[in-house]
């Protein structure tokens, strides 16, 4: 793999609340709100809360299927996703917070001993905790308390909620056995890809490119690609095109002509993984997403991701 400038900037660096209090809580709804959340990491810890429905939560390389009252917990610098399931949505919290915000900065026993090792992930509490589980109702009062003081924003509320996500730390550690997990040269791979494709999500990136990024065949990345993140290159570059997509046209005066650009990307990504998944005729597919002219649908492909339906198929051997 050819070296980068540093490993400060990855997949995901925007700021969670303010810098002198880095914590937020963001409600989501899966499909509403984005149609996925692409595989990515941060150097925040986060707990994701299920309120309703079902979806897939990937942390690392394994799928977990969420339902209501499910908390997931993601430690600092843990690959992490969100998928929808066929046929349901999910809705669900997002509560991100810095480790220095809970003082893992600081010279002392509790810094040292639990809270620089969780930063550094070195420490790993359980992935998910159902709500039949032991301590479940003790971790369930302090999301319900973070999330009461950040819509009140009484006095000291700050404080109210440094307390209950420390309490959310010392219930993980005391409670639940940690395993501790060394970091693979797949893993450190991985995100130097996900970052090679963050920088260049604009470009119509192929197999071809990322295979020379890491140095190897094309038939050995896709492989690899595939299995460490259980989609093609294609899917995930969709996935991740269409949640920025969803994240712009809220933010956009222009809703006419973002609407349309996301709903001509999703119906490509549709087709994309389409071609991938199945063995349907080009022409069925087309139709299948909304596109019926097969000559327009070739043409729109072929901008979208530098080859035609046909050579992107016969690319990846289907």
């Amino acid at each position: 793999m050819k070296e980068k400038e540093s490993g400060t900037k990855y997949q995901e660096t925007k700021q969670h609340g303010s810098r002198l209090f880095p914590f937020n809580i963001y409600p989501c709804t899966i499909p509403l709100d984005f149609p996925a959340v692409p595989l990515h990491w941060h150097k925040e810890m986060e707990l994701i809360y299920i309120k309703k429905g079902k979806g897939l939560i990937q942390i690392e390389t394994k799928s977990f299927e969420g339902e209501p009252g499910d908390i997931f917990v993601v430690t600092p610098g843990t690959l992490h996703a969100i998928h929808r399931i066929k046929g349901y949505s999910m809705e669900y919290e997002n509560i991100i917070f810095e480790m220095d915000f809970l003082g893992e900065g600081a010279a002392d026993l509790c810094a040292g001993e639990f809270l620089v090792p969780l930063a550094a992930g070195k420490l790993f509490p359980p992935v998910q905790i159902k709500p039949e589980e032991v301590h479940y109702d003790s971790l369930k009062r302090c999301l319900i308390q973070m999330e009461e003081l950040c819509e009140t924003k009484e006095n000291a509320y700050e404080l109210g909620v440094k307390a209950a996500v420390l309490q959310i730390i010392f219930l993980l550690i005391r409670m639940y056995p940690s395993r501790e997990i060394v970091s693979s040269p797949d893993r450190e791979q991985l995100k130097e890809v996900l970052q090679e494709i963050s920088v260049k999500s604009s470009e119509n990136l192929s197999v071809a490119d990322m295979a020379k990024f890491c140095g190897w065949s094309s038939s050995h990345f896709m492989r690899w690609f595939k299995k460490m993140t259980g989609l093609s290159l294609i899917a995930y570059v969709n996935e991740r095109r269409l949640a920025v997509a969803a994240e712009a046209l809220k933010k956009t005066d222009d809703k006419i002509l973002n609407i349309t650009s996301y709903v001509n990307d999703r119906r490509l990504a549709e087709a994309a993984e389409a071609l991938c998944q199945t063995d349907d005729k080009i022409l069925t597919i087309a139709q299948d997403a909304g596109f019926m002219n097969l000559s327009n649908f070739n043409r729109q492909f072929k901008k979208r991701y530098g080859v035609t339906p046909r050579e992107y198929r016969e690319m990846i051997g289907i």
